[in-house]
């Protein structure tokens, strides 16, 4: 924990003074500040907005006009304008997939995306991300 007084010194209380209830909020603030970081650290050119919500994915064809196989649920991670990423428990054997995303007031928009990325993340699921290439148009039973 610090104070602007200790601060100004360039000093910090050491863990063993602080009560259990800063203890926490210190390790919290840590780890926010590991995940927004302050300052101009971005090395991408556009804007990321977190997505944590669920996004169904269909398999398809160049156009996304025919679906090749199961929908697949993954776990939202960031979307900009451009692209989407993602986390999920299993590889994926596509490389286009139509997104279905909901707004705020539950309607669905679906995208073809580029798949052009993936990595197995350390607790064993993998984070896969691409590119908008365009809108399409949803079918009733998305």
């Amino acid at each position: 924990m610090s104070t602007p007084l200790l601060e100004h010194y360039g000093l910090e209380l050491l863990e063993a003074e602080l009560s259990p209830d800063d203890q926490l909020r210190r390790q919290v603030r840590e780890l926010l500040g590991g995940l927004y970081p302050e300052g101009p650290f971005e090395r991408r050119h556009e804007q990321r907005y977190p997505y944590p919500k669920l996004i169904q994915l269909m398999p398809t064809n160049s156009d996304g006009s025919v679906t090749l196989g199961s929908k697949i649920v993954v776990s939202g991670k960031q979307i900009s304008e451009h692209g989407l990423s993602f986390f999920h428990p299993q590889p994926l054997p596509y490389r286009l997939v139509v997104a279905v995303l909901e707004s705020i007031d539950r309607t669905k928009h679906g995208f073809l995306l580029d798949l052009d990325w993936c990595r197995f993340t350390q607790l064993g699921w993998y984070e896969s991300g691409g590119k908008f290439l365009r809108a399409v148009e949803l079918k009733q039973a998305a």
